[in-house]
């Protein structure tokens, strides 16, 4: 009955993971993060092109993880009870194969809940116990759905505060800054704040969703922060009280988001400007940073 023991740990290891990476507020499982930073970790081999399919390559490999968990730990569970607690159809021979292989065929099948009917359970406690496995194959399908619906609304905030930081450079908004009224200037540096801390939190929740990179530079997060800290900093030398406060702000929101950054992807050291420059680097970015004494 070890076999079995072993399969119902590696059930609740698997559970355990879709339950933090999905439903738990940190959303970081452990192996399954392993997993996207393993993915992550080979795409950085080949260019800026495989970086770019980094991000669903993890989640892919997150879910098979998922997947594999259970699989397995259920081809455990059922492994003592091959052949006998179970009833063949007609023209299967059992002994033909492997018991491991027997145990696996099923655990695929009814984690797939296709439901073939060649083989089926007679001994009492897997025909209280296989059943089981079908609803966590239709749970786990349904928790990984929901948990892609999470990550792209995250990439796409993401993505639009990278793209408005940008707009904000091309206008040049650095060198008049200053002269602006000081509600409009207060104003955009909020909206920047309010934009980021949504995406600190994004991140914190689905840390996955780091590995999804973008080609473009104008909406990637990664190679506009540089610019958003530069106009933080320049609104802190303003004369009014509100610019400086909003720029306070928007750069202590910055800093924030580093050291989540640090604590989750990078493990660098405390100052922002250099985590930046690690995020950028990662995603193949080259940021823009100008030159503050201007």
């Amino acid at each position: 009955m070890l076999w079995v023991v072993a399969g119902v740990v590696l059930i609740v290891i698997g559970l355990g993971e879709v339950f933090r990476t999905v439903l738990h507020p940190t959303g970081r499982g452990r192996v399954s993060h392993v997993a996207a930073r393993s993915t992550w970790a080979l795409t950085s081999r080949f260019g800026q092109r495989a970086r770019t399919i980094a991000g669903p390559v993890a989640a892919v490999a997150v879910v098979t993880v998922w997947a594999a968990f259970q699989v397995v730990g259920w081809a455990l569970v059922y492994l003592p009870f091959v052949p006998d607690g179970f009833e063949y159809n007609p023209g299967i021979d059992p002994t033909a194969y492997p018991a491991i292989v027997e145990a696996f065929y099923y655990s695929a099948v009814s984690m797939s809940t296709l439901g073939l009917g060649d083989v089926y359970p007679t001994d009492p406690w897997m025909r209280i116990f296989a059943p089981l496995q079908g609803l966590i194959g239709f749970a786990l399908l349904t928790a990984a759905v929901a948990w892609f619906l999470q990550l792209y609304p995250d990439l796409g905030r993401r993505r639009t505060l990278a793209l408005r930081i940008a707009l904000i450079q091309r206008a040049d908004t650095a060198d008049h800054l200053l002269d602006m009224e000081s509600g409009t200037s207060s104003d955009l540096l909020d909206s920047l704040t309010a934009g980021l801390a949504q995406s600190r939190v994004d991140v914190w929740q689905n840390s996955e969703s780091y590995y999804f990179t973008e080609a473009e530079e104008t909406t990637s997060l990664a190679a506009q922060l540089p610019y958003a800290l530069h106009l933080a900093r320049l609104a802190r030398r303003s004369s009014d009280r509100t610019v400086r406060n909003s720029g306070q702000m928007l750069e202590e929101a910055i800093d924030d988001f580093a050291i989540v950054l640090r604590d989750r992807f990078m493990r660098t050291g405390d100052d922002t400007e250099a985590i930046l420059r690690e995020f950028a680097h990662q995603h193949r970015q080259r940021p823009t940073v100008p030159d503050e004494s201007s």
